[in-house]
């Protein structure tokens, strides 16, 4: 049973990755990077690294595209919303991604894989939450400000000349 929830997250996961890219619409874009955003939490919680699933979820999903979704939204000086673009380099990017996709696959075949049997809850969470709050304040603090800086830089931008 956990195997085809395994590959149900994984497809949607791909799925959602090619309409990212495939989409014509930037709308239907962003809501099937949502789809490819919690298709790799949920990955992350088939290789037992809950924190990085939580992370994913609150940093990418609730920050990031949110930001982008609102940036569509806001954005007036978009007539339509169909984008079109043109691939002039597209036999060299098939041919770049076909190559990493042979060193990909022969990498997962060569790797010496386990499996994690211990149930044991890890300490991962309490040791990045004392090194948040001690060693790296200042740096979590400073990107806090930054990333409030670029939301109002933003709004500001997306806001209509009157």
């Amino acid at each position: 049973m956990s195997e085809l929830a395994f590959w149900s997250v994984a497809f949607v996961t791909v799925a959602s990755a090619g309409m990212v890219v495939f989409s014509g619409q930037l709308i239907y874009s962003a809501i099937a990077l949502l789809f490819t955003l919690l298709g790799v939490a949920g990955l992350y919680i088939f290789l037992w690294a809950d924190f990085m699933a939580g992370v994913q979820v609150m940093v990418y999903i609730g920050g990031i595209l949110v930001l982008i979704i609102f940036g569509i939204m806001l954005t007036h000086k978009i007539v339509s919303v169909k984008i079109s673009q043109s691939n002039v380099q597209r036999k060299l990017g098939a041919v770049v991604v076909g190559i990493f996709l042979i060193f990909l696959t022969s990498s997962i075949g060569d790797a010496p894989w386990f499996q994690m049997v211990t149930t044991e809850p890890s300490e991962t969470v309490r040791t990045v939450g004392r090194l948040l709050m001690t060693k790296y304040l200042l740096p979590f603090e400073v990107a806090s400000i930054l990333l409030l800086g670029s939301l109002i830089g933003a709004a500001m931008l997306s806001r209509k000349e009157e």
